[in-house]
């Protein structure tokens, strides 16, 4: 098995890596955008793995309603991927797969027979155990086991990428996916907390401003626990919350520029809230908790 624990000297010298598995092509830049824009800035590489080409999706954004990007939803979201890979500098990869959309109605339909999220979890683990291997990854990140939200492509994408971390180093799974290589760390990104609701909800309105936040947490159900409760890991990386915005904004079919993602002053953001967290779930390096580096215990460990 090649891992970390092999790296040639050659290797020791190349820059730590870090791969984000995605569903959708937008989740990117939605979910720990900055956090890949800085490590990018720090010299390492990062990838975006994206499951699906989002081809269920709909258009989210007023200004792009028209029939001529109904008609062409694949291509443009394809194109609107391109484009923010490149704002946040990273290099990304489509795993091929169909989107499943996200079912609605009491009761709800079926998912589509053929997409992502009921496709046989061997082949969607194979497709992504071969980019882990290409790639060699020493951290990925993913969803929880809720999928940050329970569309079936989310949960799917954590049951793919948890399942890719344990055979990507093991020789007698998928042999034809490539040389094995074991990833160190695999984290859970987490996005929207009550108290980073509450936070941003208070510091607006000492500012004067209106917040979006208000009916949000009227209506939070006080037996539902924070996610913060299991936060293990916070980045530090509001200096690049502009690269993360535009990066947004290329996905113009399914991000509104005057929506609430944008509510929040970026100065109110980062004296308040300028870190993107994470769960840490699985490690094979030794990290004190809580840290403020998804690398932390690697860097020491593939040193020279």
């Amino acid at each position: 098995m090649v891992g970390a624990d092999e790296l040639t000297t050659e290797d020791r010298k190349q820059r730590l890596r870090l791969m984000a598995v995605h569903a959708h092509p937008d989740d990117e830049s939605s979910k720990g955008a900055a956090t890949m824009a800085k490590y990018v800035a720090d010299g390492h590489e990062v990838m975006v793995v994206t499951c699906t080409g989002g081809e269920a999706g709909s258009v989210l954004n007023p200004a792009m309603d028209r029939p001529e990007v109904l008609a062409n939803m694949t291509e443009i979201r394809r194109e609107e991927m391109a484009r923010a890979a490149k704002i946040l500098g990273v290099s990304h990869r489509w795993l091929g797969f169909i989107d499943s959309g996200l079912p609605e109605g009491d009761p709800l339909p079926p998912v589509p027979e053929g997409s992502f999220a009921v496709i046989p979890l061997e082949e969607s683990t194979e497709a992504l155990v071969r980019a882990i291997r290409e790639f060699r990854p020493h951290v990925i990140t993913t969803y929880d086991e809720n999928g940050g939200y329970p569309h079936p492509d989310h949960i799917r994408t954590h049951e793919v990428s948890m399942a890719a971390f344990d055979a990507a180093g093991d020789p007698e799974r998928f042999p034809r996916a490539g040389e094995p290589w074991q990833p160190l760390k695999l984290y859970y990104m987490h996005g929207f907390s009550k108290a980073r609701m509450v936070a941003f909800d208070t510091a607006l309105k000492d500012a004067g401003l209106e917040s979006p936040y208000e009916e949000w947490l009227k209506s939070w159900d006080p037996n539902r626990a924070d996610i913060m409760e299991r936060v293990t890991t916070r980045i530090e990386c509001g200096e690049y919350f502009e690269v993360r915005d535009e990066a947004l904004k290329a996905h113009a079919t399914q991000i509104d520029p005057t929506s609430r993602w944008f509510a929040v002053p970026l100065e109110i953001q980062r004296e308040v809230w300028p870190t993107e967290e994470y769960e840490l779930n699985r490690s094979l390096v030794d990290s004190t908790l809580p840290e403020d580096d998804l690398f932390a215990g690697i860097k020491e460990k593939v040193s020279p």
